[in-house]
């Protein structure tokens, strides 16, 4: 199994979360994963990449062009979905806004 899918299975792993981001677009990369989402708080690319030297991965939110606007470092697979849920979609009043935007 390549990388891509291996990260893949991991957000799978807990997939109502994944699907509240909006993911789509996944983009299979040499050590990672690329995917767009539309969450509150960003909405883009984010892509995931495995650090073989420490065996953790590392997690970024991109910009229109690219660069890289936020980066977490370190991340542990246990912790992969909810580090991208901090900043990808979960924000402090994030209960509220869905039952605002959704009526739930």
């Amino acid at each position: 199994m390549n990388m891509a899918d291996y990260i893949l299975r991991i957000l799978k792993s807990r997939i109502f979360i994944i699907l509240s981001w909006g993911f789509n677009s996944p983009i299979r990369l040499e050590n990672g994963l690329k995917f767009k989402v539309q969450g509150y708080i960003h909405s883009g690319w984010v892509e995931v990449l495995y650090n073989q030297g420490n065996d953790l991965f590392e997690v970024s939110i991109l910009n229109a062009d690219g660069s890289i606007k936020r980066k977490e470092t370190d991340v542990y697979l246990d912790c992969l979905v909810d580090v991208i849920d901090g900043m990808v979609e979960h924000t402090g009043d994030y209960r509220e806004r869905v039952k605002k935007e959704y009526g739930l």
